[in-house]
């Protein structure tokens, strides 16, 4: 079926379309139970910047999954924190723009820097966040500190889990791509 696209719009269409149901794969991933922080959510952030073209759909696709998945597992899972939300996907607005800018690197030393970069923005604006909107650290440099060191344990989870959703969602659609060709042909026909 896919040897057989004679039209770049049907092309474009199916990657778009291959795209999203990775998108959906790392969004169906993510209800699952799950250890704190090991989701494949900073990585579904990252694919979406770089494999989708058109800036709104690079945003809208992963924080879409992003949101209908805090509706399944519920936002009372930050009880206390709902200041802290808009932050949280602030980051992941910060982790597509990341896999925008990693776009055209995609070898494995441009995806395993985004992802570290990826990562290390999310535990410092989801730690600050905390210090800042929480009760929990006291309002002062080492109370930032504290709050800093506390979500370290967090920091590795998340570094592991965006590592290995990296390499299942970037290979994944490598492999897809290099099955039917004309979904890598589509992209390169596109203007940049």
């Amino acid at each position: 079926m896919f040897d057989r696209l004679n039209h770049d719009s049907d092309a474009r269409f199916l990657r778009i379309l291959a795209i999203a149901c990775f998108i959906l794969f790392a969004a169906c991933v993510r209800i699952l139970p799950h250890p704190w922080n090991f989701t494949p959510v900073g990585a579904m952030a990252l694919f979406g910047g770089a494999k989708l073209r058109n800036p709104w759909a690079a945003f809208l696709f992963p924080l879409s999954a992003l949101f209908f998945g805090d509706l399944v597992v519920g936002f009372q899972r930050f009880s206390g924190f709902y200041r802290v939300i808009p932050l949280i996907y602030l980051s992941f607005c910060l982790s597509v723009m990341i896999g925008r800018l990693f776009r055209n690197r995609q070898s494995p030393l441009g995806l395993s820097g985004a992802t570290l970069l990826g990562a290390t923005q999310f535990f410092l604006v989801t730690n600050f966040a905390i210090w800042a909107f929480g009760n929990t650290y006291a309002k002062s440099p080492a109370g930032l500190l504290i709050c800093f060191a506390a979500g370290i344990p967090f920091f590795g989870n998340t570094l592991a889990s965006d590592s290995l959703y990296v390499l299942i969602l970037f290979g994944g659609f490598a492999l897809v791509e290099r099955l039917w060709p004309a979904l890598r042909a589509a992209e390169s026909r596109l203007p940049a």
